[in-house]
């Protein structure tokens, strides 16, 4: 609403009370693409955020367009549907809605989808604030518990084992600037060669909240960066292998090679594809493929566990994780298998008999 400055005085010398008048909302969007869009940018969500809540909201696209999302190898490539954002105001899209939620909570990780559903709420809210619908079709889905996963911190052969897979220069850069820096993937896949101190193995990236911070690495990673950058001065860091289609944002494509951004989603099927067999010793080769790898998430938590099982201090591990609160720091300070096992081997009565 704006207001009207007082320009006279009423009766007896009184002032007259402003006058408010109507300051119309910014017209909707085209499509529900389109709004996506403007809430990524007029919401203000950081740049290492944005890929993630574009991937979340475009899956509940299908959703919200009473279609059930893609999953698996069905959703390279796949088309969002395109329809108005208004048509989420279609009174009969709730209980479809929920059928269709409630069948993905079924199919998917709780930690997932729960992380979908807030995403989609928060830009339904800012949808609503524009004034494009008038309510959250998403009322009454409810989340779903999600247990605590224990065994999140990778064993230290398990890592050892992942650096000697043989996959491309560019996974193995990726996954050993992973651990070596505690950061987060989506942190890690919007860093871009000008971001980057080699000489300091550091590098500034943009963190969650949009603040720019240190990350730093060790030898493993220094080692093999100058491999992957070859020459290039600018653009993203870490590229897809081929030419980045029509329509890329500037920013997501290398001004040397033409390449694209590798994105979250590509850089999360790679890491999975390649450790279903380490995540599944015991399975059979025909089941393989319908088995889940590790997550890349994994290796962060792996870090930073075994950096508080080699001693560190507590403000330190708050630096290299960037957390900002020390009860953050619980879920990494839990031991980790190697230092269970080794407790366990080293009360072993047998063992002490024998030496």
């Amino acid at each position: 609403m704006a207001i009207e400055p007082v320009t006279e005085l009423g009766s007896r010398g009184a002032l007259r009370l402003p006058r408010a008048r109507g300051v119309p909302l910014p017209a909707p969007p085209s499509s529900y693409t389109a709004a996506v869009e403007r809430y990524l940018t007029g919401a203000g969500i950081a740049k290492s955020s944005a890929r993630i809540y574009r991937i979340s909201l475009t899956t509940w696209g299908w959703m919200l367009a009473g279609e059930p999302a893609p999953t698996g190898p069905a959703r390279r490539g796949a088309k969002p549907p395109v329809f108005p954002v208004a048509a989420i105001g279609d009174p009969a899209l709730p209980e479809v809605l929920a059928e269709l939620a409630a069948a993905r909570a079924d199919a998917m990780d709780a930690d997932t989808v729960n992380r979908e559903l807030s995403i989609a709420r928060k830009a339904i809210g800012w949808w609503q604030r524009q004034g494009w619908i008038t309510y959250d079709p998403t009322i009454g889905i409810e989340r779903r518990p999600a247990p605590p996963d224990r065994t999140k911190a990778l064993a230290e052969n398990h890592i050892a084992v992942l650096w000697r897979l043989d996959v491309a220069l560019r996974e193995k850069t990726f996954w050993k600037m992973l651990y070596e820096s505690a950061a987060r993937a989506d942190e890690l896949l919007c860093l871009n060669v000008e971001d980057l101190y080699p000489q300091d193995e550091r590098g500034k990236i943009t963190a969650k909240g949009g603040a720019t911070e240190w990350i730093h690495w060790q030898s493993g990673t220094a080692q093999l960066l100058p491999r992957l950058i070859a020459r290039r001065t600018r653009g993203p860091l870490f590229l897809t292998d081929r030419k980045a289609p029509a329509g890329t944002p500037t920013l997501d494509v290398c001004p040397e090679t033409g390449r694209a951004r590798l994105s979250y989603r590509r850089a999360k099927e790679i890491f999975e594809e390649n450790t279903r067999l380490l995540a599944n010793p015991l399975a059979s080769p025909e089941d393989i493929e319908n088995l889940d790898g590790w997550t890349l998430h994994r290796l962060r938590h792996s870090a930073l566990t075994h950096d508080a099982e080699g001693g560190t201090s507590t403000p330190m591990l708050l630096a290299r994780s960037r957390h900002a609160s020390v009860r953050s720091l619980e879920r990494y300070a839990r031991p980790g298998v190697d230092a269970v096992a080794r407790h366990v081997a080293e009360r072993d009565p047998a063992a002490r008999r024998h030496t």
